[in-house]
């Protein structure tokens, strides 16, 4: 059978058929399309796997392991700024191994279309000497996911499934395989592999090392690299993931002069690499992100020059294209359409009826009878009040750093100090910002603006709904300093009154405007309309 599937689409439907039993994720673009589409997935409903929202990247990682030592094959899914937020169980789960097989799916998104920087994934798979796989099309994210979690079993460790965006958000038709069976319950022989005491991790570290060999033997035998013998001998190329696309836009297969060693599995290949370096001039690497490939050739190659991103012959920062990687060859670039003057770029922008906008007119106004440069602010849709015409932000960060830079400021002396969050980011990691506040008592003001939803991402599900101000009673704010506030223009003047009231406040006061997203809101009416009309 064959689906038009996205990139995203088409990795959930490779781990459903693969045997999956569950998928642990935190909304994250160029992610979210891959835990959604297993929510609605009949066969995975049938087949009851799970795939409910996770309140962060660490606890779905973790979470996820949980399910592999039961002997489940499990997923955790994120974007790449959350592999920093799950790096701890990330790096240990390679030591503590796995049981049954668990995929982890980075999606990177170079040239930063909704993201805070562009790094780069396969670092995090090579520091953890982990098998890394980087499909370079939807028909191999299908089946790098299908046979990823044997590749895990075979070799009890995590596999890094390593994606951009181009590949996440494009369709293309995927042939799709026979489903396998979910794994039997079954717990670690070892019943101390996953007790990570000193004398046990450096046992299972040595073992890690010991597999090195292995590991990079199956990345020279992987159907997904690929060596393609040139006449021209005075240029190699390597091109690795969507990377190799592009390259073939400009040189079909038939008609490529070169020798090409196309990369989808990691470790690198070392034959293969050798061989290509033994027969040409230079070597020209082509790679969507940072210049891990170009780095690690220069640790091992004698063989020089070997060009890509570090020496200029491709650019340092953003998305690879055809015309780019053309211009490295020196062949003739395509001349791209100039877009018409009639379509004028347009900044992102809150929606009409947004509870964010009424949060930062009372705040501004709140805050005019001090010196500015006092709110820290964290990453979602109200990061857009950093814009015109509010211009009511000076920070974002990462997630959660609202709560504990606007700590930090009042340990320097900034005071009052404000943090705006919102109500998922606040229980991702807010939570542990505002404990360090209330045991300091620190005189900051936190206002957690509540949509009910995890609206940036598309509306899923929040973590935080109905329980946050049982949460911040419960870390030990006071109750007179918890404020729940309809944020609507009718009730301004109460809003900035209790605003300025709180600004005042030497300690931890919390503000919590609460108001269903509008865009959530719009498809609740519709659907609910829909079920009574069916009725």
């Amino acid at each position: 059978m064959r689906k038009l599937l996205l990139g995203d689409e088409a990795i959930a439907q490779g781990a459903i058929d693969g045997g999956l039993s569950g998928v642990y994720a935190y909304p994250g673009t160029p992610s979210t399309e891959i835990t959604e589409y297993i929510q609605v997935n009949k066969t995975a409903q049938e087949r009851k796997i799970h795939s409910k929202w996770s309140a962060n990247e660490k606890t779905a990682m973790e979470a996820a392991l949980g399910m592999s030592y039961a002997g489940k094959r499990s997923m955790s899914c994120m974007k790449h700024v959350g592999m920093n937020v799950a790096a701890d169980c990330f790096m240990n789960a390679s030591i503590t191994g796995v049981n049954g097989g668990m995929l982890i799916v980075a999606a990177d998104d170079p040239s930063m279309h909704s993201s805070q920087n562009e790094q780069d994934s396969r670092y995090y798979g090579k520091f953890a000497m982990v098998p890394i796989l980087e499909p370079s099309n939807q028909q191999e994210c299908y089946d790098m996911a299908y046979e990823g979690f044997e590749l895990s079993e075979k070799y009890k460790l995590p596999v890094l499934i390593r994606i951009t965006t181009r590949v996440a958000h494009s369709r293309a038709g995927v042939a799709t395989r026979p489903i396998k069976p979910q794994n039997q319950q079954t717990l670690p022989e070892d019943k101390r592999q996953f007790v990570l005491l000193p004398a046990i991790a450096r046992k299972n570290y040595k073992r890690l090392l010991s597999v090195q060999t292995e590991i990079e033997k199956a990345s020279e035998e992987s159907k997904w690299n690929q060596y393609f013998e040139g006449d021209n001998k005075s240029i190699g190329v390597i091109a690795c993931g969507i990377a190799y696309n592009y390259f073939r836009e400009i040189f079909p297969e038939k008609s490529c002069p070169y020798p090409l060693l196309k990369v989808s599995q990691y470790p690198l290949p070392r034959k293969m690499v050798t061989k290509l370096a033994s027969e040409v001039k230079r070597i020209i690497v082509l790679e969507e992100g940072y210049p891990l490939v170009e780095e690690w050739l220069k640790g091992y190659l004698e063989k020089e020059p070997v060009s890509g991103r570090l020496d200029g012959t491709l650019p340092r920062d953003g998305e690879l294209n055809p015309n780019i990687v053309a211009k490295a060859f020196n062949v003739p670039m395509n001349h791209e359409t100039p877009v018409p003057s009639i379509v004028v770029p347009r900044p992102p922008a809150m929606c009409a009826g947004c509870s964010h906008i009424d949060v930062y007119t009372a705040l501004n106004e709140a805050l005019s009878k001090y010196t500015e440069g006092r709110v820290f602010s964290d990453i979602g849709c109200y990061t857009l009040g950093a814009l015109p015409p509010f211009n009511a932000i000076n920070t974002c960060v990462d997630m959660g750093a609202s709560i504990t830079m606007a700590k930090g400021a009042a340990d320097a002396g900034l005071v009052p100090a404000v943090a705006v969050i919102g109500d998922s980011t606040f229980t991702h990691s807010g939570i542990t910002g505002l404990i360090d506040a209330v045991i300091e008592k620190s005189p900051i003001t936190i206002i957690i603006s509540d949509n009910e939803s995890t609206s940036m991402t598309g509306g899923q599900d929040s973590s935080a709904v109905g329980i946050i101000e049982n949460i911040c009673q419960a870390v030990g704010v006071k109750p007179d300093h918890i404020h729940v506030l309809l944020p609507m223009k009718k009730n301004h003047q109460q809003m900035v009154e209790i605003i300025s009231k709180e600004l005042a406040f030497d300690g931890v006061s919390v503000i919590i405007p609460r108001r269903e997203c509008i865009q959530k809101a719009v498809r609740r009416k519709k659907a609910e309309a829909k079920q009574k009309s069916n009725e």
